[in-house]
């Protein structure tokens, strides 16, 4: 197995649970020791003896002791999670049982687990390849039906496969034109340069679809940051207690009420807003004030959408065209919403800013249109709906590995436009194997590995 080319050969432990108290806690043991080293502390059967995928009970017994009784769940490798033999002991959650059973394990033989590398030796050892193993890590941290469902997607291979397609028959090609080069003085074409033509103006189309959904991705898995914006007593605090249901910003009839900036998460459709309340835009020569607005000023930069809240009854349409123009001179991604339409009906408020496309009127007040805002969110993020069975990148080293393969692609394609050489050829075609094996872990270095599995949880 790879695992053992690659120094993998003991026996790692860890608690595969979360810290803390609990009703049950799973420890976590992986190399060709685990039965063994379980075997030496659990005197009720002989585990060597019992099938896999079996549950056996007993007590965990050390130094004359029994420090738990557990259920131990048993895993013969090459059929486990990280094709080596995997043992799970149940435990209940207290953190000192879970400390007492793995001080015996190590003093058994077991080593502590690096973060990751459970998953790490499955990938090493084939039961995943890299786009699935970092997957892994994705599922462990979603937070939305969104997250989850993509995270779920790439899991069971859905990216891969369409990886592995390209990959296969850029090889074929590569391989002929190769082969042609030893051939050079008969002038024979092995490789049918039209086939290749279609196909790497086939894969450009897929390879753009991916790199184009990274956008979507990335909201999916990190959420927008979203900043309520707008002039002092708009009504910004307002929103953010209705959008959350919940009295989460002081509201008062006063002016610059509030001075700093709060932040709450609110889920729509699976996807994750961060809204930020931030200081109302003024001039004023309060100290405290004028901080709060300095950093409404860099929420504004920072943020993925602008909620730019204006007051129907106080604002005029040059005012807010006189902002629209600001933002739109910063590349800021922004959506106009007029609240209060309460007060002056909504009928006279949209003729007064007749001349202004993309007005969404509301009443915070009232909870008037709030959910049409939710809707217009959405759509301002994602400018479409979401399809989560379709293959998404969530990663940006994946995002940027395929915009290498793209550069070589389109290398190749000029090329043949050119009637460049074939070895020229080839070169172009390896760069772009090249990238595609980097995202699958086809080609990849020990440093790297570490690198990508250091981010996971411990005992995954």
């Amino acid at each position: 197995m790879l695992g053992k080319l690659t120094g993998f050969d003991d026996t790692i432990v860890a608690v595969a649970t979360a810290p803390g108290l609990g009703a049950i806690a799973v420890i976590r043991l992986s190399g060709s020791q685990a039965f063994d080293i379980t075997n030496s502390l659990f005197p009720s059967k002989d585990l060597l003896l019992q099938a896999s995928h079996t549950l056996h009970f007993g007590g965990i017994i050390a130094d004359g002791r029994i420090i738990d009784e557990v259920v131990v769940s048993l895993y013969k490798g090459p059929r486990s999670y990280t094709g080596e033999d995997v043992i799970e002991i149940s435990c209940h959650g207290s953190p000192y049982i879970q400390q007492q059973i793995i001080d015996a394990v190590t003093k058994a033989g077991a080593r502590l687990a690096k973060p990751g590398e459970f998953t790490q030796r499955a990938f090493l050892n084939g039961k995943l390849d890299l786009t699935q193993a970092e997957s892994v890590a994705d599922l462990i941290a979603s937070n939305s039906a969104a997250s989850h469902q993509t995270a779920m997607q790439q899991m069971r291979g859905g990216f891969s496969k369409e990886l592995h397609l390209l990959r296969e028959q850029l090889i074929t090609f590569s391989a002929l034109i190769e082969l042609e080069l030893d051939f050079s003085q008969e002038d024979v074409e092995f490789a049918d340069r039209t086939r290749l033509y279609e196909l790497v103006t086939a894969a450009n189309t897929t390879i753009r679809h991916l790199i184009d959904s990274f956008r979507m991705g990335n909201v999916i898995k990190n959420g927008v940051n979203t900043a309520i914006v707008g002039k002092p007593n708009a009504g910004k605090s307002t929103l953010l207690n209705t959008l959350l249901n919940e009295n989460r910003a002081i509201v008062s009839d006063i002016a610059g009420t509030t001075r700093d900036t709060i932040e709450e998460v609110l889920n729509i459709e699976g996807i994750l807003f961060r809204l930020i309340d931030t200081a109302g835009i003024r001039e004023s020569n309060d100290t405290i004030e004028s901080i709060g607005v300095q950093k409404t000023m860099e929420k504004i930069k920072e943020a993925g959408v602008v909620v730019y809240l204006f007051d129907v009854n106080e604002n005029s349409a040059e005012d807010l065209q006189q902002q629209i123009d600001s933002f739109q001179a910063d590349n800021i991604n922004f959506l106009l919403v007029g609240n209060k339409t309460d007060i002056a009906g909504e009928s006279a408020i949209q003729e007064k800013f007749s001349k202004i496309q993309g007005i969404l009127f509301i009443s915070a007040k009232n909870h008037a249109h709030v959910d049409d805002l939710k809707q217009a969110l959405v759509q301002k993020v994602l400018s479409g709906d979401i399809n989560t069975e379709d293959t998404i990148i969530t990663n940006a080293r994946h995002h940027s590995a395929l915009q290498e393969v793209l550069k070589s692609l389109h290398d190749v394609s000029n090329g043949m436009d050119n009637g460049v050489p074939g070895d020229l050829l080839a070169l172009d075609i390896r760069r772009a194997l090249h990238f595609l094996g980097e995202i699958t872990g086809e080609v990849t270095n020990e440093d790297r590995l570490d690198y990508i599995f250091s981010k996971f949880c411990i005992g995954k």
